[in-house]
């Protein structure tokens, strides 16, 4: 097990990597201070692998367990199931200290973190991410949200976890194009912060994606320590941190208008830092090899590199308005300069879609 410490000071906690793991999330969680009284929340596919051993050793620490599947796709991001896990909360009887374990990918893991943040104003929770997105990305943070139909994460709140425990063996079953799309984050991290992360990627192709352990364990923790030191230094992104949008501005855009049935998260967050490479060379802030770079990468990983030519430019911009990094109709935009390095720049949203083309 690798363990990364993710310091904020009384909002603390550890962030726990390896295989075979599952097992030891009760004896990991017990002397934390919670209560005796635990919920799980998953969903139907995931609980089928993994829900009995996640509540095995929860109840071999001592722990009373209650479980709730949810849906895990995009369309159940919403109130209506915000409003199903406070009532099931309730009937569990659950107090200020019992906590709430997300087990599952990020939609998962958002709505539970949500949920844990406003019922009984603020419970403790765990997250327990198996898919590679929400590993390397989501779980950790304390960045929990739902949708409204003019947009993603338009709701949500700052709400750290008491830990996070992410047991690669998670990712044997995982659909071929779910991991290939949680790839599309660790791409992210190589270009914002870590040359090294993105040439190992190039390299190793053919290893991550035949789920080679140790290849997977490079990139996961590579990727968590990078998202550890940005949340510690910018945990409400006031700064810094925005620099782990790149791509989710067009991304989240994308998501949006084809109404989260067309793309998956990494999919469209893939096209979003193609089109971001392409918009700060047109800016003229990267030189076209870094573009190509980027580029090839995604599209060699078998991610989308091209927007959809039926989406136009003016569909953009009316979600990009929308979006929550806004202000003073500016948006904070992730430009890249050279992989490994990006800037922050505020913008107007039509001159984005002005260099989209």
């Amino acid at each position: 097990m690798y363990k990364i410490t993710i310091n904020l000071k009384e909002r603390s906690y550890p962030l726990s990597i390896g295989t075979g793991i599952l097992k030891d999330l009760g004896s990991i969680l017990k002397p934390l201070n919670v209560s005796s009284k635990a919920a799980i929340i998953t969903s139907l596919n995931v609980g089928k692998h993994y829900l009995k051993p996640v509540k095995d050793s929860l109840e071999d620490a001592g722990f009373s367990v209650s479980c709730l599947n949810v849906p895990d796709d995009e369309e159940s991001k919403c109130l209506k199931t915000i409003e199903k896990i406070y009532h099931k909360l309730t009937s569990f009887k659950m107090d200020r200290n019992s906590p709430l374990i997300a087990l599952g990918g990020g939609v998962i893991g958002d709505i539970t973190g949500f949920a844990a943040s406003t019922y009984l104003r603020g419970l403790p929770y765990v997250q327990v991410p198996t898919t590679l997105l929400a590993q390397v990305d989501s779980s950790a943070g304390g960045k929990t949200g739902i949708n409204l139909k003019e947009g993603k994460n338009l709701i949500g709140t700052f709400y750290q976890p008491q830990l996070v425990l992410i047991d690669i063996d998670c990712l044997k079953t995982l659909k071929k194009r779910d991991f290939i799309a949680g790839m599309a984050e660790v791409i992210k991290y190589g270009i914002i912060q870590n040359e090294a992360l993105f040439s190992f990627i190039k390299r190793n192709r053919e290893k991550l994606l035949s789920l080679n352990p140790q290849a997977l364990a490079h990139v996961i923790k590579a990727s968590c320590l990078i998202k550890s030191k940005v949340v510690e230094h910018d945990e409400r992104e006031k700064g810094i941190r925005s620099i782990l949008n790149f791509g989710h501005t067009i991304g989240h855009a994308l998501e949006t208008l084809t109404h989260y049935q067309k793309y998956t998260h990494g999919e469209a967050v893939a096209m979003g830092m193609v089109a971001a490479s392409l918009i700060s060379l047109k800016l003229k802030m990267c030189s076209e090899h870094t573009f190509e770079m980027i580029r090839d990468l995604i599209h060699k990983m078998g991610l989308p590199s091209s927007l959809p030519d039926k989406i136009s430019p003016e569909d953009y911009l009316e979600v990009i308005k929308l979006d929550k990094k806004v202000r003073d109709e500016k948006i904070r935009f992730v430009a890249v300069e050279k992989i490994g390095t990006v800037r922050l720049i505020d913008i107007e949203p039509k001159e984005i879609i002005k260099h989209l083309t």
